[in-house]
């Protein structure tokens, strides 16, 4: 390591400084502020000061305790008087925030503590203890063990809290002895691990939970070298806090080996990455995206890009450290087949017809002099001009590599300039040492996506124009004028600028569907952010762009925003590629979506406004309500697109088309579904249970035989169908008279999905999907007291208010909905809906503490009083506080007698 180990006592901590701050990183967490109290008592009189924000749990435990942790507010603290600052958990200026200014100045030593070695130190120091350690509470223990500095039972739960955060609880693989030493020496100290694990393990609050809950619908899994990879995201509308505890749920709850939580708030996208094997570094990955932590855990906040984009980001580094970028040597043909400069064109025909290719170097002393192809030879032979020297011919202004070079940077010498063959010279001599085809670029850079290039076969017959069609009057009638209003601004723009926009994606389908759908994203044939910028300035709002990708979005002043993307240029290899670079960009573009639907355009300016652009048959497959994937290996190359399409099926009313259902039934007999994860099956299954009428795609999934991938006993007779259908029922009624409620739709009908199986095949799959405790939780409590609950309620016609309270407030909405689907019975709704429509929104009126100042001892008595107390409150005989202070007064004085 390039910093001083400690060993033993630095005298200079114990010298008098004129003002010394103890601060950490940007965004707090247990381990910082743990870390800061210890240095605390290294450095008695230093300020603590945070740079920036704490996690949530944080700032709930030092509002909940009585713990000495005397921190200043950065607001209004003057910097200039500082002399000596101590950094805890951070050793990077950029994770310091404001105080990385006094890095520059020569006069403020540093003192760094720290166990991110991995982290490249940009601060200049004093003193510096880096030390590999699962947590920076490890090395501050250790110091204050060797120092012989004692810590109170409340120090040590706040130091045990730092380190069960930072270490998962002792799990992760960055953990060592050290860590374990210190855990038993702070439980030595007095630690309460309760109290550690009431702060590790707090409930959600509602923006949380509606944000985990799109995290889990947004997730995207691939296998990279062996490695599961998860990357979960979502947008919220209003900030939500604490994200590393959502990234943990997330990772409760599938079984990925390295995940990324991205949150979009506003303007930005917080990301949170977790990782469970050495062979990823979650704080270098971080660190790319300008943020920091260590190898299982780490963050970062991305600016002035879209989630898309961040997520792409992501994405591509992941890659990079999994599998790094391929260099153009790692795929370059070393043996290449040359002609001579000074050979004729009948000798490079021979050469191409021998070896069987369409294009070589030409070469003289070993060094590149131009290229020919067998299309420039076969017309100089048709002109009679075989035996004119081939230099007279060759294509001499080319584009070369070096074994170096990144093979990404090929993309652009073979697709941007049409070079179809790259020759790759060395460096210092400039002799050809090999060469990069363009199929071989291709296949290295998008892999098995070329294997159905667009042009092929659709419904059995070539496409090579797109259908056309006027959307004008659907436009105009089916579409709200303020969307109307900023169409026709968009398209005035894109004139103006000589381009041409096309609005895209499922805003083109809902308009034929005629389903509601405001949310515009415009793929631009030109510069997209230029255009971004003159519409920007016609709308007056705010733009983000993001010039790596050339997309951007733009920000109206109502919050409606416009996701703007340019168009790509792509090589079609495929003799069907459309002849014009206008339709090529397009196409590229609607060809990478999952069914023919989803893959359709409107172009919005230009001689015919709002035309649509239908290049797979999705206008026609939307009348025919017909689901069709858009190329014979969709399964293949991504098998929940079965599961997406028996979900649209059941959504729309729509089937699946035959050649689509036989190339399905294919994978299934191929067995290509047994590939999927846990918990992406796991993750489909709950998407196809959260829609309105589940029933109907269940009961697609049992035909085509895929519900058996959930348990092989698993089954779904008229039954459960029935079941599931009154299910449906109960949650259209909570929907509609609790429109604003968040409940996990998707529970109750999975209730009546595995209401035909015994327990232990229910627990067999509570434990192949690792499903979160809270849901199965909920479904093996509602199976085991169904029947008494039901009965009790059946038996007694006039149950009173308190006693239904007390049969279901212990369950979940969701269970106590399925009670009324399996039910079946008038009396058991009448009494479920009443009870979800009033008695569980009562709260008592009274407290243990009112009860305590009537000279009630602390202990079971009180609660024997507040629930008899209640129950009157509930059946109507007491309506206010002085009537529940009245009756409870009156129960205390005969228990005190």
């Amino acid at each position: 390591m390039r910093v001083k180990r400690y060993n033993g006592v630095n005298r200079k901590i114990n010298q008098r400084v004129s003002l010394q701050i103890i601060t950490t990183h940007l965004h707090a967490d247990f381990d910082c502020i743990a870390s800061m109290m210890a240095a605390k008592k290294l450095y008695p009189d230093a300020i603590l000061l945070f740079p920036g924000s704490q996690e949530k749990n944080v700032r709930d435990y030092l509002a909940d305790t009585d713990i000495d942790f005397p921190y200043r507010r950065l607001k209004g603290f003057r910097m200039e008087k500082v002399e000596q600052v101590i950094v805890v958990d951070a050793c990077t200026r950029e994770r310091i925030g404001p105080f990385a200014k006094l890095a520059e100045r020569g006069d403020v030593t540093f003192h760094l503590y720290d166990h991110h070695c991995s982290a490249d130190i940009d601060i200049p120091y004093e003193k510096a203890v880096i030390e590999k350690r699962g947590a920076t509470v490890t090395i501050m223990v250790e110091i204050l063990r060797s120092e012989g500095i004692d810590v109170t039972p409340a120090e040590a739960t706040l130091l045990a809290l730092g380190l069960y955060e930072d270490t998962g609880s002792l799990t992760f693989t960055s953990v060592c002895p050290h860590d374990y030493e210190a855990a038993a020496w702070l439980l030595g100290k007095g630690a309460n691990l309760n109290v550690v694990a009431d702060y590790m393990h707090r409930e959600l609050n509602p923006a949380q939970i509606e944000t985990l809950d799109n995290l889990l619908k947004n997730i995207e899994y691939e296998t990279i070298s062996g490695i599961s990879v998860a990357v979960a995201s979502a947008s919220a509308d209003r900030y939500v806090g604490d994200v590393a505890s959502l990234a943990h749920k997330v990772m409760d709850i599938e079984s990925a080996s390295v995940l990324f939580v991205m949150v979009r708030m506003e303007d930005r996208v917080q990301v949170v990455a977790r990782s469970v094997v050495e062979a990823f570094d979650a704080g270098s990955a971080a660190a790319r995206l300008g943020g920091g932590g260590h190898p299982t855990a780490a963050s970062a906040t991305i600016k002035e890009m879209t989630l898309p984009q961040a997520t792409e980001r992501v994405w591509e580094i992941i890659h990079e450290i999994i599998e790094p970028l391929p260099v153009t040597g790692d795929i370059m043909l070393q043996h290449v087949i040359t002609t001579p400069a000074n050979s004729v064109i009948s000798d490079s025909e021979s050469l191409m017809t021998r070896y069987d290719i369409n294009a070589m170097p030409v070469t003289d002393d070993g060094k590149v002099v131009g290229l020919i192809t067998r299309q420039v030879v076969e017309k100089a032979i048709h002109h009679k001009m075989e035996n004119q020297k081939v230099t007279e011919f060759m294509t001499s202004e080319f584009a070369i590599a070096h074994i170096g070079t990144p093979a990404k940077a090929l993309e652009e010498i073979i697709l941007g300039r049409k070079q179809k063959q790259v020759p790759v010279v060395d460096k210092e001599s400039g002799q050809l040492v090999g060469l990069v085809t363009r199929g071989m670029a291709l296949a290295k850079l998008y892999g098995d996506s070329l294997n159905s290039a667009p042009g092929a076969l659709l419904h059995g017959k070539p496409r090579r124009a797109p259908m056309s069609r006027d959307l004008s009057g659907r436009v105009r009638d089916r579409l709200p004028k303020k969307t109307i209003d900023l169409l026709n601004i968009i398209r005035e723009v894109a004139d103006e600028a000589g381009y041409t926009a096309y609005a895209v994606g499922g805003f083109v389908r809902d308009i034929l569907l005629r389903i509601p759908n405001n949310d515009i994203d415009v793929v631009i044939e030109g510069d997209g952010i230029d255009f971004a910028a003159k519409l920007t300035s016609r709308l007056d709002g705010r733009m983000r762009p993001h010039k790596k990708f050339n997309t951007a979005v733009v920000i109206l002043k109502d919050g409606q925003r416009v996701d703007v993307a340019t168009a790509r240029m792509e090589y079609y290899a495929h003799p069907a590629a459309l002849p014009t670079v206008q339709m090529s960009a397009i196409r590229n573009d609607l060809y990478r979506r999952d069914f023919s639907i989803n893959a359709m355009a409107v172009r919005l300016n230009g001689k015919k406004p709002n035309t649509l652009l239908d290049f797979f048959g999705g206008q026609a497959d939307v009348k025919d309500h017909a689901i069709r994937i858009l190329h014979n290996l969709s399964f293949v190359e991504d098998p929940t697109r079965a599961f997406r399409a028996v979900r649209f099926e059941a959504r729309y009313g729509f089937s699946m088309g035959k050649q689509t259902m036989a190339l399905l039934k294919s994978a299934i007999k191929a067995k290509l579904f047994h590939h999927l994860s846990d918990s992406r099956l796991f993750a489909e299954l709950k998407l196809i249970l959260g829609e309105r009428r589940p029933a109907r795609a269940i009961h697609r999934l049992n035909e085509l035989g895929l519900l058996n991938l959930i348990h092989k006993d698993l089954s779904f007779g008229e039954g459960e169908e029935s079941l599931m259908e009154r299910c449906e029922d109960m949650l259209t009624w909570i929907n509609l008279a609790f429109p604003e409620e968040r409940i996990n739709g998707w529970e109750t009908p999975f209730m009546a999905l595995l209401s035909g199986l015994d327990g232990q095949v229910v627990d067999e799959i509570a434990r192949r999907f690792h499903a979160s405790a809270r849901s199965f939780g909920n479904v093996m409590q509602t199976r085991r007291l169904i029947v008494k609950t039901i009965t009790s309620i059946e038996r007694n016609r006039a149950i009173s208010n308190s006693e239904l309270y007390k049969l279901l407030s212990p369950f979940s909405v969701e269970g106590i909905l399925y009670f009324a689907a399996k039910s079946n019975r008038q009396e058991v709704n009448q009494a479920v809906t009443g009870y979800l429509s009033h008695q569980r929104f009562e709260k008592p009126l009274i407290n243990g503490n009112d009860l305590i100042k009537m000279g009630l001892e602390p202990g079971r008595e009180i609660k024997t009083i507040l629930e008899k107390t209640f129950a009157n409150q509930l059946d109507g005989e007491v309506l206010t506080r002085k009537d529940a202070l009245e009756l409870a007064e009156k129960m205390v004085v005969d228990s005190l007698q």
